[in-house]
């Protein structure tokens, strides 16, 4: 293992390490702009230059090799120099809209002027004016002017998502980022990993759609999370507005709405990736919600629909309980305990890939689109959902599940979250807390177990799954009626 020197500091390094990669080991932040650890080696921004003890010039550090007794200098006079240059150059003609951008606050190139230029340009002229809200497709749109042409969005469809969506058009100060052509390249909206590259963009040039001039991002918190998509159970965080920050009225539904959902970098699920899906977390989320527990389709309270409901199962004889595959480990448990050896338990499928959906590939995406199935079937077992000629009654837990499929006649048991036509057909609904407004863990198909935290409250006359257990589990009083 070569020993180089980085500002007169010794440090250990691998051979096949570069000098960039040994100062980020170690706490020394190089500016970069187009390097990325998952992408290949570009060198286009030339911000992180070092100098080689006793040569005269700079280099870039991204693509320098470690060698034995390597020292350079990571903020001498020259290095100094060539980054302040390099900052006017790439901010030459960049429109300066820092007050409207929705990169503002996290944007790398903001934070690099104020670290190595902090000048006004030394340009007297106009600056060239070049596309603004170039559409790349349904999801994302690109503003030219402010590209400083890192090529970070492009070598990710081509090395990661393997879409080959884009592309550099034209050269030098003509040069822009458009679609890809080739008979490999296909359209940014059939790559389900296409907003990655917002995610990438160092400057604010690539902008989601739905998110453009919603929020400031020092506005928002970020609550780490799970994506509930598929059997991966990809690490994310979900953006919130903060409490100091809520809207009044009549925006005050804002308040408690999913502004954005991004990856969170976790090496052992999903690296620093996630799925479209994970991104449209706030639509499929955010639809109307089960009011409060029904007693064949009559309103009553928590107490009573689980009086109602422990009368149920303590009556019936050959019960069925069909168990939510989207459950998180910590409710799983509790169904486990709350149900004696009466049920005959079956783990079913809360979601099916939807029409047009990446039903599975070699990056993220799992087939199976249940988070919480290995946990189930550990408890539960892997057996097909079947109904004795004799079940008297129905546990159903979930979504996924139609009255159709259910023996007619035989009462039901129905906890949801969703506002449902089901809901008034059971005998006894609970609705349920969303895994956004509880905290606990998933553990996905290859047994890595991730942990998610609470957003928001659940709404009114919404229970946790595991009360609602526990208020099954719970000893049936004496005068608690047999019926609703």
């Amino acid at each position: 293992m070569p020993q180089i020197f980085i500002d007169g500091r010794p440090f250990e390094a691998r051979g096949d390490q570069t000098v960039m990669q040994v100062a980020d080991a170690n706490g020394i932040h190089i500016p970069r702009l187009c390097w990325h650890p998952q992408l290949s080696i570009a060198g286009n921004c030339r911000l992180c230059v070092v100098q080689v003890e006793d040569r005269s010039w700079v280099e870039i550090s991204c693509n320098m090799p470690v060698a034995e007794g390597l020292s350079v200098r990571t903020d001498s006079e020259l290095v100094r120099a060539h980054r302040k240059a390099t900052m006017q150059f790439l901010t030459l003609n960049h429109p300066v809209d820092c007050g409207v951008c929705d990169k503002a606050g996290e944007c790398t190139l903001q934070d690099y002027h104020v670290a190595y230029n902090g000048e006004a340009s030394t340009s007297l002229e106009r600056k060239v004016p070049a596309a603004k809200f170039y559409a790349l497709g349904r999801r994302i749109t690109l503003d030219n002017e402010r590209c400083v042409l890192c090529t970070r969005c492009v070598r990710f469809t081509r090395e990661v998502s393997k879409s080959h969506a884009l592309g550099v058009l034209e050269r030098g100060d003509h040069s822009v980022i458009r679609p890809a052509g080739g008979a490999q390249a296909r359209a940014l909206d059939d790559d389900p990993y296409s907003d990655n590259i917002v995610d990438l963009c160092p400057v604010g040039a690539l902008l989601a759609k739905d998110f453009l001039y919603r929020d400031r991002v020092w506005t928002l918190e970020a609550t780490p999370s799970v994506c509930p998509g598929c059997a991966r159970g990809c690490s994310i965080d979900i953006w919130q507005r903060k409490r100091e920050w809520a809207f009044r009225s009549p925006a005050a539904r804002h308040a408690r709405a999913i502004a954005r959902v991004t990856p969170r970098a976790n090496a052992a699920v999903n690296g620093p990736w996630v799925c479209n899906w994970a991104r449209d977390l706030a639509a499929r989320l955010e639809r109307p919600r089960a009011q409060g527990p029904l007693a064949r389709g009559r309103a009553i309270d928590f107490d009573a629909a689980a009086a109602a409901a422990r009368a149920l199962v303590a009556r019936a004889r050959r019960p069925v309980a069909l168990v939510s595959s989207a459950g998180s480990d910590e409710e799983l448990r509790a169904c486990r305990s709350a149900l004696d050896a009466r049920f005959a338990c079956f783990v079913k499928a809360d979601r099916r890939p939807e029409a047009g959906e990446v039903v599975q590939d070699d990056l993220l995406i799992r087939a199976d689109k249940n988070p919480g199935r290995r946990t189930a079937q550990a408890l539960f077992g892997d057996a097909e959902a079947a109904f004795a000629p004799d079940t008297d009654l129905v546990l159903v837990w979930g979504e996924g599940c139609h009255f159709a499929g259910l023996p007619r006649g035989v009462p039901v048991i129905l906890l949801g979250a969703f506002a449902a036509p089901e809901n008034a057909q059971a005998e006894v609904f609970f609705p349920i807390s969303l895994f956004t407004e509880r905290s606990g863990h998933f553990t996905n198909f290859e047994g890595v177990t991730s942990a998610f935290e609470r957003c928001f409250a659940p709404p009114p006359g919404a229970a946790d799954a595991e009360r609602v257990f526990a208020a099954l589990a719970a000893r049936r009083t004496p005068d608690e009626a047999v019926t609703p």
